[in-house]
């Protein structure tokens, strides 16, 4: 098999083919071949854009790099790399569906491979493609939808501190940390849940068809290993991705399809030091939180 070359934002600067011709590596690396793009698709599934010390998923960072994938001359499949522990079920919706949009405007097969995880929003991003394989070792599943926080209104009286909220509208302050449970809020929230939920089923089963076996009771928010989740129908088979697609497109490039990095990155430079030291305070706070959210999101599977 051929070095897989890197489909990057720079592959749209192509040079004459008498210069390419010459240069080593991946530029001089004309082919005819078919190809398979790969997307890694890593991290938690967050609408975050601030500074993050983990890589994150959201349809506004894999927009472009989706868009690569699905864009060469002689596409036989894009496959996905999905390792995530899932997140926000919106930014899976949107990215799932950004997925089938584009594979069908280009009419060609995706196939997600599940690496350490693809649960909760990681398995909606799985079921994105035609096909979904697993490591008999990966964790897959998670079909429910969780909320969490903290109760912190006993802290606050503890050191006297007073608790000023003031709202325009009775639902306004449902289920702040600082204010006692209300179990009004809760019925709402588990409501929520419930709809969530609900969406999140009819995904798969639309996606699973009659291979998922709902005897099984995917639906309980459980998650099984790839070798158990064959089983299930959650998944086709077991495998990883270049073995898989080297028995398919035994002829095509594999492709891995990259994000775009900023310039300063690309350039070997951190990020630019804020003017302000309050400035550059608050955005350490905010990533050791965010940080702390995705270490604790990513833990629920022992990873």
């Amino acid at each position: 098999m051929a070095h897989p070359r890197t489909v990057t934002g720079m592959d749209a600067l192509r040079l004459p083919d008498r210069l390419t011709s010459r240069l080593p590596g991946r530029l001089g690396d004309r082919t005819d071949r078919p190809v398979v793009s790969m997307v890694r698709l890593h991290g938690v599934i967050t609408p975050t854009t601030g500074p993050v010390p983990r890589s994150v998923i959201n349809a506004s960072a894999v927009e472009k790099t989706l868009e690569r994938a699905f864009a060469p001359d002689g596409l036989a499949a894009v496959a996905l790399l999905v390792n995530s522990p899932g997140g926000s079920p919106t930014q899976s919706a949107l990215v799932a569906d950004r997925v089938r949009g584009l594979a069908d405007e280009k009419g060609v097969p995706v196939l997600a491979f599940c690496e350490d995880v693809a649960a909760s929003g990681g398995y909606w991003l799985a079921c994105a493609a035609d096909e979904i394989y697993a490591h008999a070792t990966s964790i897959v599943g998670s079909i429910g939808v969780v909320s969490h926080g903290f109760g912190l209104h006993g802290l606050i009286e503890r050191f006297g501190v007073q608790r000023r909220l003031y709202t325009a509208g009775t639902s306004k302050a449902r289920l702040d940390p600082f204010l006692p449970e209300k179990q009004e809020d809760v019925d709402w929230l588990r409501d929520l849940q419930h709809e969530l939920h609900e969406m999140f089923k009819q995904w798969v089963l639309k996606r699973r068809g009659d291979r998922l076996k709902t005897e099984a009771e995917p639906f309980t928010g459980e998650v099984w290993t790839g070798a158990r989740a064959v089983e299930i129908g959650l998944v086709d088979g077991l495998g990883t991705a270049r073995g898989v697609l080297g028995k398919r497109f035994p002829e095509a490039e594999l492709v891995p399809v990259e994000g775009r990095r900023p310039l300063l990155a690309r350039l070997g430079l951190g990020a630019v030091p804020a003017a302000a030291g309050a400035t550059l305070g608050a955005d350490h706070l905010l990533g050791i939180t965010q940080a702390a959210e995705i270490r604790a999101t990513w833990a629920r599977y022992g990873l």
